[in-house]
């Protein structure tokens, strides 16, 4: 590793790394250098991650024909580059950024073919001791296991890319040892505490009423902000696309299976949407040519804008603080709380599953297995009345006869 010492006439020692960039030629060195190191470890951890950001840099500029991807960080990138931007939503592909710069410098400088499970395994260990850190310094701290799992499950995704490609055999992730994740039953808030938080909302002008949207659907946050009018056919709402929020703005998107779904609203909503869509055409007037009637959006800023889909989120936190509901209590509950809600009152799998827009109904048994789990005393005593239906008929049978 090319990292050396440097001592000044003063005596202080300083380290400092330096290196030829690829395609680099003895009539023409393209040397890279940076100095200033307290530790040679420093500069060898800065020389890593700078010779990977040069390589990711170089294979970025190129066509076709550019440099193979090596190390991890170089296939990251074209990961990144690829499949992730050209088949995810922006937001995704800002989370897969995040989670790539909490990984060790020394791993993403390592060769990909060269890195075993090993390796991996002591990766993941190192993040739940400190790979993370606090918010307003930079200070470690330990990760939870779910987002050290969310990592590995995007190295895992790299590493599959890899194969298809031909630039490696196999997946070290399959044989690390991930951290084990403890699985909690989600909460629901009951009727009654629902009622609450639509009656007492406060903020967005338009809140109350997407609240009530949001309990009676099911439907995820960016699905319902990014409602039309137009979607609207009677009481059935048709979601075929989101909006999510990314540190360039807002975007429009597909809806997370790609696939519109048609979803139906109670009785009740009918007469709180007729007096919603009033009041938004008392905006539509005083703005005048301004408001953005282009968007057609049910669900907007008083000018016809879309809400910010984390300044929503934000509003209903605090909201749920100060009404002392359930510790935890956030906008994605009311998502949670529907399909509980309906499940524990006899609304069969299948139907649950396609008002959430699930990919298949497993995915919906599986996160909702405590409320299929609850019914176990209902169908006890189901089978009771049944069995005991039959031996009642067969009684009354023999006795005719």
């Amino acid at each position: 590793m090319p990292v050396y010492k440097r001592r000044y006439r003063s005596g202080k020692v300083a380290w400092y790394y330096q290196f030829a960039l690829p395609g680099s030629t003895r009539q023409k060195q393209n040397l890279v250098t940076e100095s200033g190191f307290a530790t040679k470890q420093e500069a060898a951890d800065a020389e890593a991650v700078r010779r990977a950001e040069e390589l990711v840099r170089q294979a970025a500029t190129g066509g076709v024909a550019a440099p193979m991807p090596t190390t991890l960080s170089m296939l990251l990138a074209e990961f990144m580059k690829q499949h992730a931007e050209e088949n995810l939503a922006p937001k995704t592909v800002e989370r897969y950024r995040e989670m790539a710069a909490y990984l060790a410098p020394e791993l993403l400088a390592m060769n990909m073919t060269e890195i075993t499970p090993l390796h991996l395994s002591r990766e993941w260990t190192r993040l739940l001791k400190c790979g993370g850190h606090k918010r307003k310094s930079t200070t470690p701290r330990a990760m939870k296991p779910k987002t050290v799992r969310n990592i590995a499950g995007l190295v895992s995704s790299a590493f599959v890319r890899a194969i298809k490609w031909g630039l490696a055999t196999t997946n070290p992730v399959t044989h690390s040892d991930l951290p084990k994740v403890r699985k909690r039953i989600g909460m629901a808030l009951l009727p009654s505490e629902q009622d609450r938080l639509t009656q007492c909302a406060t903020g967005p002008w338009c809140l109350s009423v997407f609240l009530d949207v949001a309990a009676a659907s099911g439907a995820r946050r960016g699905e319902i902000l990014a409602l039309r009018w137009s979607d609207l056919q009677g009481m059935i709402i048709v979601i075929d696309r989101s909006i999510c929020q990314t540190r360039e703005g807002l975007v429009f998107k597909s809806t997370k299976t790609e696939e519109p779904r048609k979803v139906e609203l109670p009785p009740s909503m009918v007469a709180s949407l007729k007096a919603h869509r009033l009041r938004q055409d008392e905006f539509r007037r005083q703005f005048g040519p301004d408001y953005r009637s282009d968007l057609d959006l049910i669900f907007a800023n008083p000018d016809g804008s879309p809400l910010m889909p984390n300044s929503i989120s934000s509003t209903v936190s605090r909201l749920c603080r100060r009404l002392g509901l359930p510790k935890g209590a956030s906008l994605h509950v009311l998502r949670h709380s529907h399909a509980s809600l309906l499940l524990a009152d006899g609304v069969d799998l299948a139907t649950v599953s396609a008002r959430l827009g699930h990919s298949s109904v497993r995915t919906t048994a599986d996160i909702y297995s405590h409320a299929i789990r609850g019914k176990d005393h209902a169908a006890a005593q189901c089978w009771d009345d049944i069995m005991q239906r039959s031996r009642s008929e067969t009684e009354k049978s023999k006795t005719v006869n």
